[in-house]
């Protein structure tokens, strides 16, 4: 799929102090921010199948990307997470949320192609965040480190909401308390989501 743009993406790059990217930006525009995604929508910016990459961008331009609950929707992960840490600066960020493998609303969106947990980022960082260590060799030449995570607790039901954020704060308290509940209470109270906050490592 040919990228279609509707804005000056050049003109943007060399002239813009700060570059934000919102991937998969759904029905509202933020302002500040290149929205790209695969569906025309009046508001997005760039209209492009991301399973294809970010071909369309240089190397080292990108201030921040940001997504919400887009990449569980990506079959070809791998290749948007290189993409992601290339177009970064050394100083970039990218800001993610993504639904937690317990998250019971999960497996009813039959759009969805894979889940998350405390340790799916941590695939692709030497620094790892937490005390269970997992194997970081498979993406050793497009590294990121974990600099923030948060496991998110919520309810459509406000009774249980309220008390799922009480829960919230608890958990994430210290990484212990994380790995904790991920490893022996999270079928017994599903967290709904987890949020990070991913820098790329470049020499």
């Amino acid at each position: 799929m040919e990228p279609v743009f509707k804005i000056d993406l050049e003109k943007m790059l060399s002239n813009s102090p700060k570059i934000i990217l919102e991937l998969g930006s759904g029905k509202k525009k933020k302002p500040g921010r290149i929205l790209i995604d695969k569906v025309d929508m009046p508001h997005i910016d760039i209209i492009t199948d991301l399973e294809e990459g970010l071909s369309f961008l240089p190397d080292n331009s990108i201030d921040e990307i940001h997504s919400k609950s887009l990449l569980e929707h990506i079959d070809n992960f791998d290749l948007l997470m290189r993409e992601i840490w290339r177009v970064l600066k050394p100083s970039g960020k990218k800001y993610l949320y993504v639904p937690h493998f317990s998250n019971p609303y999960y497996f009813s969106d039959y759009t969805h192609k894979r889940f998350f947990g405390l340790y799916s980022f941590e695939y692709f960082s030497k620094q790892q965040h937490f005390k269970r260590k997992v194997p970081s060799f498979y993406n050793n030449q497009n590294e990121f480190k974990t600099q923030e995570i948060t496991l998110i607790f919520t309810s459509p039901w406000k009774p249980r909401k309220l008390l799922k954020r009480v829960f919230q704060k608890i958990v994430n308290l210290h990484p212990w308390f994380m790995e904790f509940y991920e490893e022996n209470l999270c079928y017994i109270i599903p967290c709904y989501a987890l949020k990070a906050t991913l820098k790329p490592i470049k020499s």
